[in-house]
């Protein structure tokens, strides 16, 4: 889910691109008085906006963060399946499962029916006036796929929350094992999450990515290429926070 603290993300203004758009900024106010620091300072950070949204550094920042996904299960055998909420969408009338949300709930779906595990999915409200993510993703499997959620975990802000108060749950059902269920580039962090609670986590992972081909349209930058280097930077950020203690 998306981290609302320090300990899942540094502050925005501490990320790209909106930390290169205040770097261009400075280095324009410095060119009156310091001509070269200034070009070198809006020149660079243009070029590093720039290069965050092709396709190409987008797919290796993604990929990067897959790398090192555990594969070893544990000693227990999977009891239940929890899945991982990430953002909602909202209309003038609704609040509803996001993209990155439905991915993972397609993805529990299936494994739910490969396996015959219960469901637990997990997330509080995104702002304020949100109702709680997890009833929207119990929602949605209800009415989109046609499978039934045991629990939902809505109290849950941050990754760290939601593996302490899902693991929680599935004490109280006599359960020490489960899949958990998120994106490839998430999990890792996920996974570092949950090994501080006493619960034993197999990683499903949702859509590994491959990295890029190297065509010429990777180097062709893209508004939502953008959004997705954003994502990623925003993940590394949240595991050196979590690497700090924050």
């Amino acid at each position: 889910m998306a981290d609302l603290t320090l300990r899942g993300a540094l502050p925005p203004l501490l990320l790209p691109p909106l930390l290169l758009v205040l770097v261009v900024l400075a280095g324009a106010l410095i060119a009156p008085w310091r001509r070269r620091t200034g070009a070198l300072l809006a020149g660079g950070a243009a070029l590093g906006l720039l290069a965050l949204a092709t396709p190409m550094a987008a797919g290796w920042l993604r990929v990067s963060l897959e790398g090192d996904i555990a594969a070893a299960a544990p000693g227990a055998a999977p009891g239940a399946i929890i899945v991982l909420g990430a953002e909602v969408a909202r209309s003038r009338s609704d609040v509803d499962v996001g993209p990155l949300t439905l991915e993972r709930l397609r993805a529990a779906a299936a494994l739910h029916r490969a396996t015959g595990l219960p469901l637990l999915v997990a997330g509080g409200p995104i702002a304020p006036g949100d109702p709680p993510l997890a009833g929207l993703m119990a929602r949605s499997l209800a009415e989109d796929f046609r499978v039934p959620v045991r629990w939902t975990e809505e109290q849950s802000r941050t990754t760290g929350q939601n593996a302490i108060l899902s693991a929680a749950l599935l004490a109280e059902a006599g359960i020490g094992a489960a899949y958990v269920v998120t994106h490839a580039w998430h999990l890792p962090r996920a996974i570092e999450e949950f090994a501080r609670t006493p619960l034993a986590v197999v990683p499903a992972p949702v859509r590994l990515d491959r990295p890029p081909r190297g065509i010429a349209s990777d180097f062709l930058p893209r508004a939502d290429r953008l959004a997705e280097s954003w994502w990623a930077i925003r993940e590394w950020a949240g595991r050196l926070a979590l690497r700090l203690g924050w």
